[in-house]
C-alpha cells in the first residue's frame, strides 16, 4: 500500500534585512525592495536606473488597509538611510488621524511636483497677467513688465526644459542654457542680455513654484550660477552736428517714413520722454493752460504718474502733430497712436525674411552713426549737463528718481516713495531744464530754422 503525503507550503514572508547605505547604492536588474528590520515598515525601492526611493508602509487605524508614502529620494549627502529612520520614527510618534493627514498633503505635493516646465510657465504667466488694485487705485496686471517675462519664458525656457519635469531641473540645466544662449547656441544670436534675461525670468518662474501652497519644485535651481560677462551700457550721444542734420533731415518731404514718426522723434529729443511715454499722449492728458502733460503711472517704466513741463518748442511740435486727432501722435489709421517700435524702425528701417534691406531708416539716409530713440534722451540730458544745468533736475526730466539732496546727502529710500509727493517745484525745476534745452536746440539748428522748428 502506497501512502501519499500532501504538504502545504505556507505563503513566503517577506525577509528583511538591515537597511545600510551600501545596499541603496547596489545595482539591480529589475525592481526590488530591500525592508529595514531595524525600523518596520521603513523599505527601499531600488529600480535599474540606480534610483533608491525610501517609502513608509503603515496600517490606517481607522480603516484597517495597508497605505503607504513616499519619505524621499536617497542621496549619500543629504537623505541617507539614518535620515529616513528619524523621518519614520516621527512618524510613528503622530497620532493616526494626524499621519493619514500626512500621508494625503505628501500626495498632493507628489502630484504638484509631477508638472512639467511647460505646464507651469503658463500657470505663472497667467498669474502675473492677472488684474489687481495698485496703489494708484487702477485695476492693472499684478506684474506689469509679464509680457516681457513671458516672451523670455516661451522663447529661451520652455524649448529646452519644458517636457522635463520642474521639479528635475537642477542649477547644471540653468547653467547649460545660459552658456548655449551666450554662445549663440539657442535663442538667435550670441547675447550675454539674452542669457540674463532668462535668468531673471526663470528665477522668478521656480521662486513662485517653490511658494507654499503650490509646492511645484522644493527649492530653485537658479542659485550659485556661473556669473555672466559684464554688460557695458550704451553712450551713444550726438554731436551737436549730429543734432542738426537730423533735425533738418526730419523736415524733408522725400523721406520715406511718415511725417507724424519723424515729428515723435523731434518730439522725444526736446522732452526726454520715452517713446512708450510721449507717443499715447491723448488730447485730455495735455494741460495748455499750464503747458504740461500728464503721463499715467502705466505707461511709466517706474509706474509712478509724470507731470512733465511742455516747452515752446515741444508744444509747437505737439500740436502740428496732433491736428484734429485724439492722439499726440497718431498711426496710419488715425484712430490710435503709433505702435511702440515706429520711432526704432524709422532709425533703423525694416527688413525682408532674405536679410535684405526694405527700407532704409533714417540714420542711413541722413549719413548718421546709428542710434536708437533712447540715445536722444542721453544726448539731450548730456548737452544740458554741459550748459551746467543742475544734475538733479535733469534726473527729474529723464524721470530718475533722486537719491541725493541739494548737497549731495544720500536720502533714505522711502522718502520720494512716500512722504516727498509734492509735484509744484519739480515740475519748475524741470522746466527750468527744458526751458534752457529749447533755447540750445534752437541755437544748435541755426538761426534758418528760427521760423520753423515743428515743420
Amino acid at each position: 500500500m502506497t501512502t501519499t503525503t500532501t504538504t502545504t507550503s505556507k505563503p513566503t514572508k517577506r525577509s528583511s534585512v538591515i537597511l545600510t547605505d551600501r545596499a541603496c547604492e547596489r545595482r539591480v536588474t529589475k525592481r526590488s525592495k530591500v525592508y529595514d528590520r531595524k525600523c518596520p515598515g521603513l523599505y527601499a525601492s531600488i529600480i535599474p536606473a540606480g534610483t533608491a526611493t525610501f517609502n513608509f508602509k503603515f496600517t490606517d487605524a481607522t480603516t484597517g488597509k495597508q497605505r503607504s508614502t513616499v519619505l524621499g529620494v536617497y542621496n549619500p549627502e543629504t537623505f541617507t538611510v539614518d535620515h529616513a529612520r528619524s523621518r519614520v520614527y516621527a512618524l510613528k510618534a503622530m497620532p493616526p488621524a494626524a499621519l493619514v493627514e500626512q500621508l494625503l498633503q505628501t500626495k498632493a505635493v507628489q502630484a504638484a511636483r509631477g508638472r512639467t516646465v511647460a505646464e507651469i510657465v503658463e500657470e505663472r504667466i497667467d498669474w502675473m497677467k492677472t488684474k489687481v488694485l495698485k496703489r494708484d487705485g487702477e485695476m492693472r496686471p499684478r506684474v506689469e513688465s509679464w509680457e516681457s517675462v513671458a516672451r523670455h519664458l516661451r522663447n529661451f525656457i520652455v524649448p529646452r526644459l519644458g517636457k522635463k519635469i520642474a521639479s528635475d531641473i537642477t542649477k547644471h540645466d540653468i547653467a547649460t542654457l545660459s552658456g548655449d544662449i551666450v554662445a549663440g547656441r539657442h535663442g538667435g544670436k550670441a547675447s550675454v542680455s539674452n542669457a540674463r534675461h532668462m535668468r531673471r525670468a526663470a528665477s522668478g518662474l521656480f521662486n513662485w513654484a517653490a511658494e507654499a501652497g503650490r509646492d511645484y519644485v522644493s527649492t530653485s535651481p537658479c542659485v550659485n550660477l556661473p556669473k555672466l560677462d559684464e554688460e557695458h551700457p550704451r553712450t551713444r550721444v550726438l554731436s551737436a552736428d549730429e543734432v542738426r542734420i537730423l533735425w533738418h533731415g526730419l523736415d524733408r518731404s522725400d523721406l520715406p517714413w511718415g511725417r507724424t514718426t519723424r515729428l515723435a522723434l523731434k518730439f522725444a529729443l526736446v522732452t526726454m520722454l520715452r517713446s512708450g511715454e510721449l507717443l499715447p499722449i491723448h488730447r485730455d492728458e495735455i494741460n495748455a493752460s499750464e503747458g504740461t502733460v500728464d503721463i499715467p503711472a502705466n505707461r511709466v517704466k517706474k509706474r509712478r504718474a509724470i507731470n512733465a513741463p511742455l516747452p515752446d518748442l515741444a508744444r509747437e511740435i505737439i500740436t502740428d502733430a496732433m491736428g484734429n486727432y485724439e492722439y499726440a501722435f497718431t498711426g496710419r489709421f488715425g484712430n490710435a497712436p503709433l505702435a511702440r517700435q515706429a520711432m526704432s524702425n524709422a532709425l533703423k528701417g525694416t527688413k525682408r525674411g532674405n536679410g535684405k534691406a526694405k527700407t532704409a531708416g533714417l540714420c542711413e539716409l541722413l549719413g548718421l552713426k546709428p542710434f536708437t530713440p533712447h540715445d536722444l534722451r542721453r544726448t539731450a540730458a548730456t548737452m544740458c549737463g554741459n550748459l551746467g544745468l543742475s544734475e538733479s533736475s535733469i534726473s527729474l526730466c529723464l524721470d530718475h528718481q533722486a537719491n541725493k539732496d541739494e548737497h549731495g546727502k544720500p536720502l533714505p529710500a522711502v522718502t520720494n516713495r512716500v512722504y516727498n509727493l509734492a509735484t509744484r517745484s519739480r515740475v519748475a525745476k524741470k522746466r527750468e531744464v527744458l526751458d534752457a534745452w529749447a533755447v540750445e536746440l534752437r541755437r544748435i539748428v541755426g538761426a534758418d530754422a528760427e521760423m520753423r522748428m515743428a515743420a
